[in-house]
């Protein structure tokens, strides 16, 4: 027991890097089986892969390890559990041993099942006889923690001597040199051109191009072959979605193929609904990357109208503003609510990965989402998105009003309504007069009371208690959801629409490796291949800032825009520089805001043509609603004590230098009021050197004050430069008078005293409220505007 209590006893490391291997960890040393003494550490058992992982990419002895051997125990035994209870036993190996092919090597009896095989299991012509392996413990005490026991970390053979890598001679020209099988992310990019469906043949020659433009094989992805690439394609080639008649079955089944893909998954029951969640690998490596400190979105109800369950999609922003699918959620229509079954887990799997992580703030694009939850788990500040709601009138507007003017002036109507209702003065009325006055427009009217007025109520409660997005978000989220209608909504067979588990084995594969190779540098050189679900460029709202401002002519009602790809058209915008804009482009007809539109808004704003933003207007209200109540938001606590903590440290230096001119003033009085009469008695001469020097030194100053005027003599007062050129405060000088007073008394017969050299001391106001307003201007001109909630141009507006 003694040995489990020191086991138990030790922390649970987990270092906050992608992956984890042995130098990463402090290790300590228990006794074990045998008088033998065991070299353990504990980590979280989820982190278990990114330790293999870790120990695999070991720059002088890269490798793979395998699992050897395992075994588990249910986690509904009906055994009495032990201190020593062990949940799982996991032994990996590298997979350059056990076993060893070379001359004079030890091989161990084939095992039962190889004897039907064509090759014996293990690759067997990579057997160098390697020793090193480690032991992962899954304890019943604590199901969550994993013992790593690490006695033979060094890659020797039963010799003692190196026997793969760059430390064994004997390696050197062969491919014991580098990893036995390809890197994890270079599968990854090979699959996802398969997916896609680049050719074998064509894989193969681009990459041989590669290899031979460095100047031959530097690892072992280097040395793909041929095979293995057809071997890949032809797994991809037989997979189907449809692994049982029943469609919940189908999809049990592959969540329980596809758990390293998996964060949650719940099926149906009395009181829970179906929800399952994936996240691969690179996905997470993504949230990580670019959710730390930023911001995380949600797109909640895309194929609402054609899949079986609508997939609720999170993003984040990469450097080029681009947004990148970090999760997708499958769940019915009426549990899109019930988002604290998933968030906690989600946010519980990144933080074991890097526990560092903190999110900036989430976007929501419904205002029926469950805020408290999400500002509980999450920490961070709750924005939304109208995008949903504007692209829909904006895309009806233009189906069902032919009238290009209407449109505008309709849609211009609508964006100040929605102004209003975001700086607290508009209401529902605003809507009911749009109608008024638009009755002649009936189509439009009759869909906007039949789809918009019964949820009007909460998007009003919505837009006046959250911070809006800016225009860049809802560009970069349109742009997101428009490419995933085309990667997943381009079946010719509607019938798979209502399978769920054609939609988890699609959004898995094929979509993934869009996005994928969306980010992937390379990819230009497969650009024979592109088709419409390849992402070409950035998003609009960042093409349009790259319009220079020579191509936009801004006229009294409109701008228009030169077109990029031919310069003979011209684009005309109408409402420029709103979020309403209206463009005669194929994107704008389509209901999302237009790189034209977003280019017209860049040059209005930077010639201060249109007001601020939604965005800026919610911003602002946030600073103001400092001034009413402590707030509870942590965006606007932060910009709250940020502001409270600079006025405070320029009041207290200005208290400070006060408190010491004070004391200098008393300090001087005193000595002046000590003085003995011989002292006093200074030859006529002298005096008056002295009372000059004073004079040029203090010099007549005057104060205002209260109304009281008091006369002090200016040899008896010596009070330091600094204390009167600071206009020191009215006690200092009281005590001055005070003083004064008193040496007058006793020197009132002094005949070298001149008339000319009574200064006259008023008490002065200090205004601190000017050093204030000055401060606070500081600040907020200092404060970043925080995650991208509102505009650059508004910001400098």
């Amino acid at each position: 027991m003694a040995r489990w209590d020191a086991i138990l006893s030790l922390p649970v490391q987990n270092p906050p890097t992608p992956e984890l291997s042995a130098a990463d960890i402090t290790w300590s040393k228990v006794e074990g089986w045998k008088d033998t003494i065991d070299r353990l550490a504990l980590i979280p058992y989820s982190r278990v892969t990114d330790f293999v992982r870790g120990e695999s990419n070991n720059k002088q002895c890269p490798t793979r390890f395998h699992i050897e051997a395992r075994r588990k125990r249910s986690t509904q035994s009906s055994c009495k559990p032990k201190v020593d209870g062990i949940l799982e036993y996991i032994l990996y190996w590298c997979s350059f041993g056990p076993d060893d092919h070379r001359k004079g090597g030890v091989v161990r009896p084939s095992r039962a099942y190889a004897v039907h095989r064509k090759t014996p299991a293990g690759r067997p012509n990579t057997k160098r006889g390697c020793t090193c392996h480690f032991i992962v413990k899954r304890l019943i005490a604590e199901p969550s923690v994993a013992l790593i026991i690490y006695n033979k970390d060094k890659h020797l053979d039963k010799n003692g001597l190196p026997c793969h890598g760059s430390m064994d001679q004997k390696a050197a020209g062969t491919r014991a040199m580098f990893a036995p099988y390809i890197s994890d992310e270079f599968k990854l990019q090979v699959m996802s051109l398969l997916h896609v469906g680049v050719p074998v043949e064509t894989i193969m020659q681009r990459h041989a191009e590669a290899v031979e433009r460095q100047g031959g094989p530097s690892n072992r992805d280097d040395l793909l072959t041929h095979r293995c690439v057809r071997r890949m394609e032809r797994k991809i080639r037989r997979t189907t979605y449809e692994l049982d008649m029943d469609d919940a079955v189908s999809v049990s089944m592959w969540v329980e193929n596809n758990q390293d893909q998996v964060f949650f998954y719940d099926d149906y029951s009395k009181s829970d609904t179906f929800v399952l969640g994936i996240q691969t690998d690179w996905q997470l490596q993504q949230m990580i990357r670019f959710g730390n400190r930023s911001l995380l979105a949600s797109d909640s109800k895309f194929g609402s109208n054609k899949l079986k369950y609508p997939v609720y999609s999170l993003l984040v922003f990469d450097s080029d503003k681009n947004a990148i699918p970090v999760a997708w959620i499958i769940t019915p229509k009426f549990a899109n609510s019930e988002i604290h079954r998933w968030l906690g887990t989600l946010y519980h799997r990144v933080r074991t990965k890097d526990p560092t992580w903190q999110l900036g703030g989430f976007i929501i694009d419904d205002p029926l989402a469950d805020l408290f939850t999400i500002k509980e788990l999450l920490q961070c500040s709750v924005l939304i998105s109208f995008w949903r709601l504007r692209r829909a009138w904006h895309k009806n507007l233009l189906m069902k009003c032919s009238h290009m003017e209407t449109c505008a002036m309709m849609s211009k109507q609508l964006g100040e309504a929605l102004h209003s209702i975001c700086d607290g003065t508009g209401d529902m009325g605003l809507f009911e007069s749009f109608l008024e006055r638009f009755v002649g427009c009936a189509e439009f009217s009759d869909y906007f009371k039949a789809t918009w007025f019964p949820r009007l109520g909460v998007w009003i409660k919505a837009l006046r208690s959250l911070p809006s997005a800016t225009s860049e978000v809802t560009s970069a989220i349109e742009s997101y959801h428009h490419l995933l209608k085309i990667r997943l909504l381009n079946e010719k067979d509607q019938f798979v629409y209502h399978r769920a588990d054609w939609l988890v084995q699609k959004l898995s594969t094929k979509v993934h490796s869009y996005y994928w190779l969306d980010e992937y540098s390379e990819k230009e050189i497969f650009s024979r291949y592109w088709k419409d679900e390849w992402k070409r460029g950035l998003s609009a709202w960042r093409d349009g800032l790259q319009i220079p401002a020579a191509d936009i002519k801004i006229e009294p009602n409109c701008a228009k825009v030169v077109c990029q790809k031919n310069r003979e058209m011209v684009h005309v915008v109408l409402n420029p520089g709103s979020e309403f804009a209206l463009c005669d482009c194929t994107w704008s007809k389509a209901g999302y805001i237009c790189k034209h539109a977003a280019g017209s808004t860049k040059v209005y704003q930077e010639r201060g043509l249109v007001g601020p933003s939604m965005s800026m207007i919610c911003y602002n209200r946030a600073l103001m609603s400092m001034l009413d109540c402590v707030p509870s938001d942590c965006l606007v606590r932060d910009h709250a004590v940020g502001l409270a903590v600079r006025v405070r440290e320029e009041l207290v230096s200005l208290l400070c230098s006060k408190e010491k001119d004070k004391e200098i003033g008393i300090r001087e009085c005193q000595q002046s009021s000590g003085k003995t009469e011989n002292e006093i008695c200074l030859s006529k001469d002298d005096d008056t050197e002295a009372s000059e020097k004073r004079a040029e030194k203090n010099g007549a100053v005057e104060k205002s004050g209260d109304g009281l005027n008091i006369e002090v003599q200016a040899d008896v007062m010596d009070i330091d430069a600094q204390c009167n050129n600071e206009k020191s405060d009215h006690y200092c000088d009281a005590t001055a008078v005070n003083s004064a007073e008193k040496s007058d008394d006793k020197s009132n017969d002094k005949k070298d005293i001149r008339e000319d050299e009574i200064i006259e001391i008023q008490p002065m106001e200090v205004d601190i409220s000017e050093k204030v307003i000055c401060v606070s201007e500081k600040v907020l001109q200092d404060v970043d505007i925080a995650n991208g909630s509102v505009e650059n141009s508004d910001k400098a507006e």
